[in-house]
């Protein structure tokens, strides 16, 4: 049975260079519009849920071009609300090789999503018809307006049954004041959490987690269930990656249930658009939790949909349930006819 997934978050508008050349090179942009909020929604849409995305949009024309692209995304409108100016922007330069990917953003907190109300949302409205809700450490770092939102509608959610999942979406442009700044903002959000999205760097560093251990699956392997004990976290679930010298990406996925670690297999593939894998990752996680898919089929499911969202432009994921389980059968390739 389907279930309503509802996504917190800001919609802002990507404005991205051709190609693979510099804003330094480009002489014109494409645009459409994102936000981790709007790919989880969309991407739960694909795997046949209801997505709902909580969020305050300008009452413009701007406004407008953003609730008409996700309308054809397939998103509810239930819990948008409409009014004021400005909606935050970011430019996307595509790495290459060696070469990082780079987001550049203009406007953010004076939008209207970052300058609304907890009053702006209606709280019971909202947790009467949400099964799960998401919410991103990318929100966490706005504005105290935000943050005080977040909480409450988590709270909210929680009491009336709800699932909450917590992608921390760490970034380090966005804290002015680094990891301490963050840690007890993250702490309060993960304090309710049922399903948290993490690897170790967010243990080690966002919350000061400590270990002995070197190497990158030892660590995790031994801070996550430190994590999971401490704040009493259920479910918690990741990705490793790696960029390889001939500019293809290697993926594998984790997910620590029942005091129980299971890896996906390790994806190598090219990659077209990488923005928006660890939102299709995330909503992998939240569809086989959902559709009671054993611990091995939901991370293999999960990594592979992530690995999908790397094959199409933009940020928001398309696959289905069946396009992600062809892939994982090893179906894929021809042409379909």
């Amino acid at each position: 049975m389907p279930k309503n997934i509802v996504a917190f978050g800001e919609v802002m508008m990507r404005l991205q260079v051709p190609g693979y050349e510099l804003l330094s090179q480009a002489s014109n942009l494409q645009y459409s519009f994102s936000g981790t909020g709007v790919n989880v929604a969309s991407a739960m849409t694909k795997l046949g849920h209801n997505g709902y995305l909580i969020t305050k949009l300008p009452d413009n024309p701007l406004g407008d071009a953003a609730i008409a692209f996700l309308q054809r995304l397939g998103i509810e409108r239930d819990f948008i609300t409409r009014d004021g100016k400005y909606i935050g922007v970011y430019f996307l330069e595509n790495g290459f090789g060696q070469r990082a990917s780079r987001v550049t953003y203009t406007n953010r907190l004076e939008s209207t999503f970052n300058t609304a109300d907890i009053s702006d949302y209606d709280l019971d409205l909202i947790a009467a018809n949400t099964d799960v809700i998401h919410f991103c450490g990318i929100s966490l770092a706005m504005t105290d307006n935000v943050r005080t939102s977040m909480k409450a509608l988590a709270k909210k959610v929680k009491e009336n049954g709800g699932l909450i999942c917590f992608d921390c979406n760490y970034r380090p442009s966005l804290w002015e004041r680094g990891y301490m700044e963050a840690r007890p903002y993250y702490e309060e959000l993960l304090l309710l959490a049922d399903i948290v999205m993490m690897n170790e760097k967010d243990a080690l560093y966002i919350l000061g987690v400590e270990t002995e251990k070197t190497k990158r699956k030892d660590q995790l392997q031994d801070v996550i269930p430190k994590v999971a004990a401490k704040y009493s976290i259920p479910m918690i679930a990741g990705t490793h990656r790696e960029i390889n010298e001939d500019n293809t990406h290697s993926l594998e996925g984790y997910l620590y249930k029942e005091d129980k670690f299971v890896f996906s297999s390790e994806l190598t593939f090219p990659v077209y658009d990488r923005i928006g894998a660890g939102d299709a990752y995330t909503s992998g996680i939240l569809h086989g939790e959902l559709s009671g898919f054993a611990p091995e089929k939901t991370v293999s499911f999960a990594a592979v949909a992530g690995m999908l969202a790397c094959t199409i432009v933009g940020d928001t994921p398309m696959a289905t349930e069946a396009e992600i389980l062809a892939a994982m059968s090893g179906s894929v390739g021809d042409v379909k006819r």
